[in-house]
């Protein structure tokens, strides 16, 4: 049945160049540009022999090295077919992409959360509020170059009596952590040794 399907994919889908398919780990995994993506999800979802009518997710991934630092990923189910299908699109900083909404009215919620948190521009999507964090939140905490302490944090004012923003204050300096395992030792002088040789 799933060669069937991938045959079937495939040749629905040729047309929408640059494309890619693939079978791994009995999922198939489909690469489609930007441009195409609203074409190729509603034809997949209108032809009666795929059926993809389940949008089970939408979300991100961040390649902050790459030219086309995000790619966008798709997950559809088609349970006439017992078949998922995982669609990813590359996306480069500057580029937008369309929204899924006249294909699944769900796509609005999952789109919400991923300009919430990767700062993805989707066209045609008509609530571009913040979902997960709140609205005077600045930045996009998904992204790779997001600090990990953020830009502020929430206390209680006791005077106030409410909570409050104030700018993130680090109690120590901040320190990058080596992951080399203590029994192998370090190929660097740390902390203390000065004292052994004494």
């Amino acid at each position: 049945m799933e060669k069937k399907i991938v045959k079937e994919i495939s040749s629905k889908l040729k047309s929408f160049k640059p494309f890619n398919i693939e079978v791994k780990h009995g999922l198939i995994f489909c690469e489609i540009d930007s441009k195409n993506i609203v074409k190729a999800i509603k034809m997949l979802h209108d032809d009666k022999q795929l059926s993809f009518k389940i949008l089970t997710d939408i979300t991100a991934l961040d390649y902050p090295e790459r030219t086309k630092r995000f790619e966008m990923i798709y997950n559809l189910l088609s349970l006439s077919n017992n078949c998922r299908i995982i669609i990813k699109v590359p996306l480069s900083e500057d580029e937008t992409i369309d929204s899924l909404s006249e294909v699944f009215n769900a796509a609005v919620w999952y789109e919400r959360e991923v300009w919430d948190m990767f700062g993805i521009i989707f066209n045609n999507l008509h609530d571009h509020r913040r979902i997960l964090t709140d609205y005077g939140f600045e930045g996009h905490p998904l992204r790779k170059d997001f600090p990990v302490t953020g830009f502020v944090e929430v206390i209680y004012d006791e005077q106030k009596k409410k909570v409050v923003y104030k700018h993130v204050e680090l109690q120590q300096e901040f320190r990058i952590f080596d992951s080399l395992s203590p029994w192998h030792g370090a190929t660097y002088n740390l902390p203390g040794d000065e004292k052994a040789k004494r």
